[in-house]
Order: structure tokens, then C-alpha cells, then sequence
């Protein structure tokens, strides 16, 4: 029988791929945040559906994503050798600029239809995603599960924003949201 890699090289490639992409999630996931906020005018305007949680959840359950997320991608990235491993990342990669486009579109843009499109690509290539990671690394599918079920989330969530706000929070005439300084 021949052996590639102990299981100590592998819990080390493991560690190494792990230490670099779980900040580096973080990271992409707090930038992702600055670019659009929830504390801006238009969106303290909005009417709020009776499914939206208390704000503090939110970076709660964002922060514990990123690091599932971080540590399903270390999982595939340190398969080395593994069929469809290269597939899985690229695939990866692409759902997860559409999930960091979210915020910037919804906050900043204050577009919240295209924000509902971007959940739906975001749903539907992480079903892509999970499938592919299953065949690298069963662990690594399932620690997006819980990924899953918030984007789903949001996606309901936001298709409420939009059904409580057909005018899309605009304040004047003109479709265009007001700020006012105080």
C-alpha cells in the first residue's frame, strides 16, 4: 500500500489552509459589511417585517458563518489529490462574490430587488457549491448547512422588505431616499 501523506501532514495542511482562509473569510465578510449599513436613513425608514430579528443577531450569526465557511473551504482546499477539489473552489469562489455583493447592493445601492436576485444566486450556487464540496469532503458540505438556511433566510426576509415597502423606502417624489442631518 502506498501512503501519500500521514495524518499528521494531512492535519497540517489541514491547519495551514485553515489559518489562512478562515480570517481571510472574515476579513472579505467584514469588508463586505462596510460597504453598506443598516444604519443609514433609508433603511431606519423602512418598514421592518415581524420576521426581522434584532439587529445585534445579525453580525452574531455572520461572524459564526465565516468561520463554517472558512473552515468547509480548508477542508476541500487541503484535499489534495481529491477528484473534483479544483471544480469545488472555483465553483466556491464565484457563489461567494455574489453572497459579499449583498450587502453593498441592499445598504449601499438601496436596491433591494437586485439584493433579492443576489440571494437567489447566492441559494442556488450554494447548492452547487455543497454538492461538490459532498464529493471532497462530506464534512465540508455539511458545515454549510447552517450557511444555507440563512441565505434562505435573508432571501425571505428580504422578498419582506420588498412586500412591506413597494415604494422601495423612497421619501420624496422622485424615488429617491432623503437623508437628513441633524
Amino acid at each position: 500500500m502506498n501512503i501519500l501523506a500521514s495524518k499528521e501532514q494531512l492535519r497540517a495542511s489541514f491547519l495551514r489552509w485553515a489559518l489562512f482562509l478562515v480570517p481571510l473569510i472574515v476579513l472579505l465578510g467584514f469588508i463586505s459589511g462596510q460597504l453598506g449599513s443598516p444604519s443609514t436613513q433609508w433603511f431606519q425608514s423602512l418598514t421592518k417585517p415581524s420576521i426581522f430579528p434584532p439587529t445585534a443577531i445579525f453580525g452574531v450569526v455572520w461572524t459564526v458563518l465565516w468561520v463554517l465557511i472558512g473552515f468547509s473551504v480548508a477542508l476541500v482546499g487541503s484535499a489534495w489529490g481529491a477528484r473534483g477539489r479544483g471544480i469545488a473552489l472555483i465553483a466556491f469562489v464565484f457563489h461567494f462574490v455574489g453572497t459579499l455583493a449583498w450587502t453593498p447592493v441592499f445598504f449601499g445601492m438601496q436596491d433591494m430587488e437586485s439584493g433579492l436576485y443576489l440571494l437567489a444566486y447566492a441559494a442556488v450556487t450554494l447548492v452547487i457549491v455543497i454538492a461538490l464540496f459532498w464529493k471532497v469532503r462530506r464534512t465540508a458540505a455539511l458545515l454549510l448547512v447552517p450557511y444555507f438556511g440563512w441565505v434562505c433566510f435573508a432571501a425571505a426576509l428580504n422578498y419582506q422588505f420588498i412586500a412591506e415597502n413597494p415604494e422601495g423606502g423612497s421619501d420624496d417624489e422622485n424615488g429617491a431616499a432623503v437623508e437628513i442631518n441633524l
